[in-house]
C-alpha cells in the first residue's frame, strides 16, 4: 500500500499549498447562472475532466463525491441538490477535509443560495465508504481511481456500485493510456500519484465497471492528457495518455452483455420507411440513432442498407437501449 501512501501525502500537501495544475484538467470551469466559485477552489482543481453534468442532477438528487479536491465540484453538485446534507464528501486525508471546509465559508459569501450544511464532509475511504447500501443517486469521482492498482480498482468500484440506488449513476473522470508501460513507471508511487503511471486502457478500465454489475456505460468525453517523455521521464518512448469522462448506470445487466455507448449511429438508407430489426430497436429512413457497440455490431450483420459510423467517444444519452 506504499502507493496509497504517497497519494495521501501528496495530497496532504496539496492541501497546505494549493498546488495549480497538479492535475490538469482540459475543460472549462462550468458556469452556472448565479452560481460564484471561489478563486481558490479552482486553484484547488485536482482533476482532470468534470462530473458535473445537468442531465444526471435532477429531482434535488442525494450525491456522493469521493476525494474532495478544494471542494469546487461539491460545490457545483450542490447547485443542484439545495438541502441539508444533499452532498456528501468522503476524504482520507484530514488536510483536505479541512481545506474544503474552509473553502465552503468562503462560497457561502459569493452565493447568497449557498450554505454549507447542503455539504457533508466525511473522513473515510473509497475502499470502504462511510456510506449507507443503496442511498445514493449520484456518485462521483474525478482523477482518483486511477492511482489504484487492479484489485483495490475492483473494490472503490465495488464501493460506489453498492451505495448506489438502482438506475444510479456513477460519474467519473480518469486518465487512460492504450500504450504498454515498462514496470519501472508502473511501481513509481510518485507518478501513480500524480495520476500519470496508473493509467489503464480503456476497455480494462470498462472491464472494471462492468465487472461490478453496472449495465450501462456511457462515453461522454475523451481527450489529449499528457505525454511522457523520455527526456523527462523513465521510458524510452513516447507515451501518450488521454482524459477520458464516463458514466457508469446501475441498471440491470442485459443477458447478452453491457450496453457501451462510445459514440457510435446507425442510419438505415434502405427503400422502406423504417426498419425494425425486432429487438427493440427501430431505425426511420435516413434519420440517425445513437447505438451502443453491441447493437451497431448486430445491426450490420442484420441489413447491408444501414450504415454505422465510428465511435466519436462522445454520448450524452438518447440511444437504443
Amino acid at each position: 500500500m506504499n502507493y496509497l501512501n504517497a497519494t495521501n501525502n501528496l495530497y496532504k500537501e496539496a492541501a497546505l499549498t494549493p498546488d495549480v495544475g497538479l492535475c490538469c484538467t482540459t475543460n472549462p470551469v462550468w458556469q452556472f447562472p448565479g452560481l460564484s466559485i471561489p478563486k481558490i477552489m479552482q486553484e484547488m482543481n485536482y482533476g482532470c475532466g468534470s462530473t458535473v453534468s445537468a442531465q444526471d442532477l435532477v429531482n434535488n438528487p442525494k450525491v456522493l463525491y469521493v476525494g474532495v479536491g478544494g471542494g469546487m465540484e461539491l460545490l457545483q453538485f450542490s447547485y443542484f441538490s439545495r438541502q441539508k446534507q444533499g452532498v456528501t464528501g468522503v476524504d482520507v486525508v484530514d488536510e483536505m477535509l479541512e481545506a474544503s471546509k474552509k473553502n465552503f465559508k468562503i462560497a457561502e459569501e459569493e452565493n447568497e443560495w449557498f450554505k454549507s450544511e447542503f455539504v457533508n464532509l466525511i473522513k473515510g475511504d473509497a475502499l470502504n465508504l462511510p456510506v449507507a447500501n443503496e442511498s445514493i443517486d449520484v456518485a462521483a469521482q474525478n482523477c482518483l481511481f486511477n492511482i489504484f492498482k487492479a484489485e483495490d480498482l475492483q473494490k472503490a468500484v465495488a464501493e460506489m456500485y453498492r451505495v448506489l440506488k438502482p438506475q444510479g449513476r456513477l460519474v467519473m473522470s480518469d486518465p487512460i493510456c492504450e500504450q504498454p508501460m515498462n514496470e519501472e513507471l508502473r511501481n513509481d508511487d510518485r507518478l501513480r500519484a500524480l495520476c500519470l503511471s496508473g493509467s489503464i486502457p480503456l476497455k480494462d478500465y470498462i472491464k472494471a465497471l462492468t465487472d461490478a454489475g453496472f449495465g450501462t456505460i456511457e462515453i461522454r468525453a475523451r481527450k489529449s492528457y499528457r505525454v511522457l517523455s523520455p527526456n523527462h521521464y523513465p521510458t524510452e518512448e513516447l507515451i501518450y495518455i488521454e482524459s477520458i469522462e464516463i458514466a457508469a448506470i446501475k441498471d440491470p445487466m442485459p443477458t447478452d452483455g453491457p450496453c457501451v455507448f462510445t459514440g457510435k449511429t446507425a442510419i438505415y438508407y434502405g427503400d422502406e420507411p423504417y426498419f425494425d430489426d425486432k429487438n427493440g430497436h427501430v431505425l426511420m429512413q435516413n434519420q440517425p440513432l445513437a447505438v451502443c457497440d453491441k447493437t451497431a455490431a448486430a445491426l450490420a450483420k442484420t441489413n447491408d442498407q444501414i450504415h454505422i459510423s465510428a465511435s466519436t467517444w462522445h454520448y450524452n444519452g438518447g440511444g437504443c437501449c
